[in-house]
């Protein structure tokens, strides 16, 4: 039987999937929303996902099998944290549904670096973040890219914030199994198909800006400079960090180690 593989159908994921239908009869891959992969690949209906590290690390039955991941190493200009007042006097945060471990990382920075305990509520990717009653909202994704309202002065991307204020990459995703699962040869192709990606990196930028609504330099500019798609020492450092404070936090359960499977990170 062929090896499910779950993966989500957003620009950043691009480079992690190019030219995997060509390999189609060596596994299936099938795409589904963020927050069912994880339940999907809990559930057994996936062999492997790709899933937010706050997932992989809520579990003590996932491993990491591939160094392929979704990373930035400074801006990433897609997570963005929105706000009327300093970072020290936001006592209301509006969070994006979108990314569990974007709104962890948002509030591991507010606590740890601003002293700020802000009381959290959804903002539903369908409504206006401008609309929010709150003082700061977490936004992600298109609408996080060219944000920007003067009623909201203060203006964050949290990869550069996060980069500024500890030095070291933050990882947003991650390639992940069942523990104990015989993965054959998955983790070859993950990683072959992440530098297919890594190669044919301004052409997936020239075919899915249109869909996006970006320009062909501006899809470009973000696959290419502003994420980083290999999980290495430096990146796995600061994955060990913010789980952390993560944990310390009881934003996630106290986690043990991560798991790595025939995993070898570049340094």
């Amino acid at each position: 039987m062929r090896p499910k593989i779950g993966a989500v159908s957003y620009l950043n994921t691009k480079p992690l999937v190019e030219g995997m239908e060509q390999t189609a009869d060596q596994y299936e891959l099938i795409f589904d929303l963020p927050s069912r992969l994880a339940d999907r690949l809990s559930a057994g209906e996936l062999d492997v996902a790709l899933v937010p590290v706050v997932e992989a690390a809520s579990s003590p039955n996932y491993t990491i099998v591939s160094d392929a991941c979704i990373a930035c190493h400074g801006p990433v200009w897609s997570v963005k944290l929105m706000s009327r007042v300093s970072g020290e006097e936001i006592k209301t945060l509006s969070l994006d549904e979108g990314s569990r471990t974007s709104c962890a990382l948002a509030r591991v920075l507010l606590e740890r670096k601003f002293g700020a305990q802000p009381r959290c509520v959804p903002l539903s990717i369908q409504d206006d973040w401008r609309d929010t009653s709150s003082d700061a909202a977490l936004i992600i994704g298109d609408r996080a890219m060219d944000a920007g309202d003067a009623e909201f002065p203060f203006v964050w991307d949290l990869g550069e914030l996060w980069n500024d204020w500890t030095g070291k990459p933050f990882v947003f995703a991650v390639w992940a199994a069942r523990h104990g699962q015989d993965l054959g040869r998955v983790e070859s192709l993950l990683c072959a198909a992440r530098d297919r990606g890594m190669k044919n990196i301004e052409q997936i930028a020239s075919d899915q800006a249109s869909e996006y609504g970006l320009s062909n330099r501006d899809c470009l500019r973000y696959l290419r400079d502003y994420l980083h798609f290999n999980l290495g020492d430096a990146e796995k450092s600061g994955m060990d960090l913010f789980l952390q404070y993560a944990s310390e936090l009881s934003l996630i359960p106290n986690s043990e180690p991560l798991r790595f499977y025939d995993c070898q990170p570049n340094s």
